[in-house]
């Protein structure tokens, strides 16, 4: 059964078995981009990356 979405990584119709993509591969070709850290979610700084200088004249 496919629907009427296209599958973000070679914009072929999308199939159920493996949504929102078209394919097996096409699924693991995703995989492999967010493990390689191809993808990346955007999230807040760390804030303990700037306190660092700060943590540091504390300690002496």
């Amino acid at each position: 059964m496919t629907s009427s979405a296209n599958c973000p990584i070679c914009s072929k119709r999308t199939e159920a078995d493996y949504a929102p993509f078209c394919s097996k591969r096409c699924a693991d070709v995703d995989l492999n981009r967010w493990l390689s850290d191809q993808y990346a979610v955007p999230g807040a700084e760390d804030e303990s990356a700037d306190l660092g200088d700060e943590d540091q004249s504390l300690r002496h």
